[in-house]
Order: C-alpha cells, then sequence, then structure tokens
C-alpha cells in the first residue's frame, strides 16, 4: 500500500481516538507542568483534571473518572488554602477524607490493573498537593504521572498517555531550572560586559 492510499485508512483511525476533552486535557496537563508558581500548576492541573474526568468516562474507565474528579476539587482547595504560611487545619482532615475516599472509590470501580495504577497515582498526587513547596510538589507530581502513565496505557488513552510524557517534560524541566537558580542565582553571575 502506498501512503496516499494509507491515508484515508490512517484518518479514519485517528478519528476513533480524536476527543476533544482528551485534547484540552493534555494541553492544561503540559501548561501545568511549565508553570513557575504552585497555584497555577494547581490550578491548570484542575482544569486538566475536569477534562480527563470527560475523556475518562467516554472511555469506559471509572476510576480514572471519580480519581480525576477528586483532583478537581483537591487542586482548587489546596490552590486557595495552600500557602507558604501553612494550611487550616480542617484542609488536613478533608485531604484525610479524600485519601479514603480515593481508596474507596478504586474499590468501588475497579477494574483491574488500571484501577491499581490510578488509584496510587491518585494518592501520591494528593501528597503533592498539599506541599507548600512547588520543588516538592513537582517530585510528587512527577511519581503521581508515572502511575497515570501505566492506568493510560492499560486503557488505551492516547491523549492521557501523551499529556503524561509531556506532563513529565515540562515538571522535569521545571525541577531542573528551579534547581539551577537556586545554584546560581543571578546576583551571583555578575553584569554582563557589553561591546
Amino acid at each position: 500500500m502506498f501512503p496516499l492510499e494509507a491515508a484515508p485508512a490512517f484518518v479514519r483511525a485517528a478519528a476513533a481516538h480524536l476527543d476533544l476533552f482528551g485534547l484540552l486535557g493534555l494541553c492544561f496537563g503540559f501548561a501545568a507542568g511549565l508553570m513557575p508558581q504552585r497555584r497555577l500548576i494547581l490550578l491548570c492541573s484542575a482544569g486538566c483534571g475536569l477534562c480527563f474526568s470527560a475523556h475518562f468516562l467516554r472511555l469506559g474507565s471509572p476510576t480514572g473518572t471519580a480519581m480525576n474528579l477528586i483532583a478537581v476539587a483537591q487542586c482548587l482547595l489546596a490552590a486557595r488554602f495552600v500557602t507558604a504560611l501553612g494550611r487550616p487545619a480542617w484542609l488536613d482532615a478533608a485531604f484525610a477524607a479524600f485519601f479514603l475516599l480515593a481508596a474507596g472509590l478504586t474499590l468501588a470501580t475497579w477494574n483491574g490493573l488500571p484501577s491499581v495504577f490510578a488509584g496510587a497515582a491518585t494518592l501520591v498526587a494528593t501528597a503533592a498537593r498539599l506541599q507548600a513547596s512547588p520543588q516538592v510538589m513537582r517530585l510528587l507530581l512527577i511519581g503521581a504521572a508515572l502511575g497515570w502513565a501505566v492506568h493510560n496505557l492499560l486503557v488505551g488513552s492516547v491523549y492521557g498517555l501523551t499529556c503524561d510524557c509531556l506532563g513529565l517534560l515540562g515538571l522535569t524541566a521545571s525541577l531542573l531550572r528551579e534547581r539551577a537558580a537556586e545554584r546560581f542565582p543571578a546576583s551571583t553571575l555578575g553584569p554582563v560586559p557589553s561591546h
């Protein structure tokens, strides 16, 4: 089969995977990894979770849908109430309830290995969202993205897997950028000579 003859078959195969919610989730997920502030990371993550909850519902992954809805609520609460100065005591209780809810929904929506990885990724991401330090949050989100990558591979989510790969790249780049900024502050580099 020549490339021109294969084009219609390729378009039909790709169209089966086209999903506006998956595409929007991918965009929000990639943007979250690149955001410089934890509040912006969380707000983009909330948009990502909302989109992927609809995407996974369409794909028939009830655990993925439930875990993303939990993520939306956690992201919005963490963006509003977790600061460098601390967080209210009731938020710890709320996140403990989310932890139990995630475990319960993982069991209630059990779908084998996809449920294991979606549930584990959600639990790691829950810990990440409580962090006041963007760097610690990024490290934990890398772990969560790895769990979601396995889930998305198992359920056949092209957008989810692409989002995880791009998110891992963005989070790693941001993590390294911040580490470099800590090691080599701009003020220690001295003035740039002009010619």
